[in-house]
C-alpha cells in the first residue's frame, strides 16, 4: 500500500472498529503524540485507539490528505459523543510499508469539557 493508502485505511479501520485491519497498518514499533496521549508500541496504539472509539469518537470526516513521500498529513473533523465537531490535524509517517508514528493536534478543551 501506499502512504496515502495505509492513511486512509487507519481512518477507515478505526471508525468502523476493524482492529485487525487497523493493527495490519501498523508498525510493531509504532508510536502515537497527541492532546489526549501518548502510546509507544502497536499494541498500546491500538488499545487507546480502541478506547476512544468505544467511549468518544462516533465519526472522523476528512477534509483532505496531503502526501509528501511517506508522509501523510490528513485534515479532518473529529466527531465525538461529548463534544462538536473539532478541527484535527493527523501526521503519519510510514517507515516499511507500515505506519510508524502518528502525530496528532486539536484544541482538546470541548471534548475534555464534554467528557468530564
Amino acid at each position: 500500500m501506499t502512504a496515502e493508502e495505509l492513511a486512509a485505511t487507519y481512518f477507515r479501520s478505526w471508525v468502523d472498529g476493524d482492529w485487525d485491519a487497523l493493527r495490519a497498518v501498523l508498525a510493531d514499533d509504532a508510536t502515537f503524540r497527541g492532546p489526549l496521549g501518548t502510546a509507544d508500541g502497536a499494541e498500546q496504539c491500538l488499545a487507546g485507539l480502541r478506547g476512544m472509539r468505544e467511549h468518544l469518537l462516533t465519526d472522523v470526516a476528512v477534509k483532505h490528505r496531503f502526501v509528501d513521500g511517506d508522509d501523510v498529513l490528513t485534515w479532518f473533523d473529529l466527531h465525538t459523543s461529548v463534544a462538536p465537531p473539532t478541527p484535527t490535524a493527523n501526521w503519519m509517517t510510514v517507515v516499511g510499508g507500515r505506519i510508524a508514528a502518528s502525530r496528532v493536534t486539536f484544541d482538546p478543551r470541548a471534548v475534555l469539557a464534554g467528557s468530564a
